[in-house]
């Protein structure tokens, strides 16, 4: 009898196979370095001359293919932007992304500003008494963006996810991990000197005398070290189980009693909600302690510090350079500030990103490149059904459970089917922070009028123009916005193996997210909720070991090694998401002639070089530093190097025999 599912895959595969027959290539043979021997060094054959011929530009961390892309997104972006500023277009969407694009070139009036916008909230915070006010002021910052002490947002029940709920959890530190604070090495150390001294500088740009903007800082460093301390690593952040805590409201009041919630959720514009989720008790407990001993001088201090934190890069030259100085310069190695209107319209993907993007994709994505995308989405998801079904290592029930949620995973390809409505959103030209502060409050009170309602199915995490893509475990879908199907990731009628090694294997990451460590803890429908056997989940733990033990090795700069727990998600999705994209393409070009070569390369290696040139890319020492430590994602080099030494396929492309793979026992076969 014919396996059903096994059938189908043959007959979608013969039926639709190539998505063309074109002979223009995905990938890019004059950046490679054929001098590079594939087996022992592909990133370099794949990616050497064009990681020759482009270092850092001076205004950026890191250079790679997706930045390639954004780049020109931006000058699409660009000329929408500018027309819609000068047009005079009916459309209110039109005229407020014009409008808040002048505000924040307006170069002369932001100087003229200085720190005023900040005026009005400084002075409530200077007012501050009793901590009835401070959890008022502090809600109110919540609601315009600025997230002091903790983060509060509206999202899906991780064990119930048809319904939405208030998630509390860690936040309120400068530094971009709780390690920072307590890392006791060398270079931490001069991080944190370099720190407490732009805390001075910004306390100064607020008014501060030197003897008191130290003073304020020195609060500053013993407050976030305090946090820092009972704050969750990234690695433990990474387990669903362990930051999912369903409490009752008079729970949460124990668990901090010193925190006025019925006030806190009554200037957020709510009653206090039955049951909420605190991802992070201990850290809650930690603010009852704080409250109860610390001086409200020192909150004030704090809430000033954060308010001007989180407002700095729209404010007056002093300001965006300090920020700039530290942030961009100190912590990432970028050399220069990025020109006024590319960081301007960053912000303004960020606040009015859907009206945005329906501009950006009436121009500039074509039907074609969606009904391609979506056609390679098919051939994938069918690749892993056949996958699944070859696990020698999961059993029949898993297999059926795996099969169930795959066949539910959502696609969402290039835009949103209903565009944001931002008509109650005011945008002024006069000013640029108002502006800011004005789209945080539209999207807070957009997030708090989830609670209660229908969950969303039509919402989108990201905005079209982005080039990125994401897997969401609580409404089981990936995300292809339409900024990343664009050359050189993704090229409509291309070679059908550069396709499948570049676009493929970016929507088989996407897919096995649903099966990585973390999404394979969440049903078909969304639920932090278990769907395996005990014996087949003990085997999987085994598996992902082996590749976190894999990526523990890799030691990109100084002492720093790759940890292998905190990127195994992504590494995991690598792997596996290559491994069904090349399935894929082998299906797809069943029955038919032997492709020719293309710049001396068979389809198979056309496939390994597209993949390989994906994650070409620069990046500065300091920016390397900053991603071990804090990214999910391991340095890009090891995206590749890693996944390619665990496949016999990729050692047979190049006849490398056993020389470019790891041993047999230290193979990594997950999915």
């Amino acid at each position: 009898m014919s396996n059903p599912i096994r059938t189908a895959i043959a007959a979608l595969f013969i039926a639709g196979s190539a998505l063309s027959q074109a002979n223009n290539l995905v990938i890019e043979a004059n950046t490679m370095d054929r001098s590079a021997d594939p087996c022992s060094n592909f990133y370099q054959y794949a990616n050497g001359k064009w990681l020759e011929d482009h270092p850092v530009p001076a205004d950026r961390a890191r250079y790679g293919a997706y930045d390639e892309v954004s780049e020109r997104n931006l000058t699409a972006l660009k000329h929408i932007i500018e027309t819609a500023a000068k047009s005079n277009s009916s459309n209110p969407s039109t005229q407020k992304i014009g409008t808040f694009y002048l505000s924040g070139m307006d170069e002369a009036h932001l100087e003229a500003e200085g720190a005023k916008p900040l005026a009005a909230r400084l002075s409530q915070i200077s007012a501050i008494n009793t901590q009835q006010d401070l959890v008022r002021v502090l809600a109110q910052l919540h609601k315009e963006g600025v997230n002091p002490l903790f983060n509060f947002y509206v999202g899906q029940d991780a064990k119930n996810s048809l319904r939405y709920i208030v998630d509390l959890s860690q936040g309120g530190l400068g530094l971009p991990d709780r390690d920072y604070y307590l890392k006791t090495d060398s270079k931490h150390k001069k991080l944190r000197q370099q720190y407490k001294a732009h805390l001075i500088e910004m306390f100064g740009l607020l008014g501060d005398s030197p003897k008191i903007a130290e003073k304020n800082t020195l609060r500053i460093l013993r407050l976030e070290t305090g946090l820092a301390k009972v704050s969750m690593t990234k690695v433990q952040q990474r387990d669903p189980e362990a930051t999912y805590h369903l409490l009752k409201i008079k729970d949460l009041q124990k668990l901090s009693s010193h925190f006025a919630w019925q006030a806190y959720f009554a200037e957020l514009g709510i009653d206090a909600p039955n049951e909420l989720n605190i991802s992070q008790p201990k850290f809650f407990a930690h603010i009852n302690n704080m409250l109860s001993v610390i001086p409200m001088d020192d909150w004030k201090t704090y809430l000033r510090w954060h308010l001007a934190h989180s407002r700095a890069q729209y404010l007056s030259t002093d300001f965006v350079n300090a920020d700039f100085s530290f942030y961009s310069q100190t912590l990432s190695g970028a050399k220069e500030l990025r020109p006024r209107w590319k960081r301007v319209l960053k912000s303004l993907d960020q606040n009015l990103g859907e009206a945005l993007g329906e501009l950006y994709v009436a121009e500039y994505f074509s039907p074609a490149a969606k009904a391609e995308a979506l056609e390679m989405v098919g051939n994938i998801k069918l690749a892993m059904a056949e996958r699944i079904q070859q696990l020698d290592w999961m059993g029949d029930a898993t297999k059926q459970e795996a099969l169930k949620k795959l066949a539910k995973v959502v696609v969402k390809i290039g835009y949103p089917d209903t565009w944001r409505d931002y008509s109650s959103l005011q945008i002024d030209k006069q000013s640029y922070v108002e502006n800011i502060k004005r789209s945080s409050e539209f999207e807070f009170k957009r997030e708090l009028a989830k609670l209660g309602m229908e969950i969303d199915r039509n919402e989108w995490g990201m905005t079209p123009p982005t080039v990125n893509a994401y897997y969401n475990a609580s409404m089981n879908e990936m995300v292809f916005p339409a900024g990343i199907l664009q050359a050189p990731l993704f090229h409509v009628g291309a070679d059908t193996a550069g396709n499948y090694g570049n676009t493929g294997a970016t929507i088989g990451h996407e897919l096995i997210h649903a099966f990585d460590d973390e999404g394979s803890q969440f049903d078909g429908d969304g639920n932090l909720k278990s769907w395996w056997t005990t014996e087949d989940r003990k085997n999987f733990t085994a598996r992902v070991s082996q590749i976190e033990k894999q990526f523990n090795e890799f030691n990109p700069i100084d002492k720093l090694f790759i940890n292998g727990k905190l990127t195994a998600g992504e590494n995991i999705a690598d792997l596996g998401g290559l491994k069904i994209a090349f399935q894929a393409l082998k299906k797809s070009l069943l029955n038919k002639p032997e492709p020719t070569l293309i710049d001396g390369l068979t389809q198979e290696q056309r496939f390994f070089v597209a993949n390989a040139q994906s994650f070409r890319n620069n990046t500065r020492a300091e920016a390397l530093r900053l991603q071990i430590l804090t990214d999910p994602h391991a340095p890009e080099k090891y995206r590749v190097i890693a996944p390619f030494a665990n496949m016999p396929e990729f050692a047979s492309a190049f006849s490398c025999g056993k020389s470019a793979l790891r041993s047999e026992e230290k193979r990594v076969n997950i999915w």
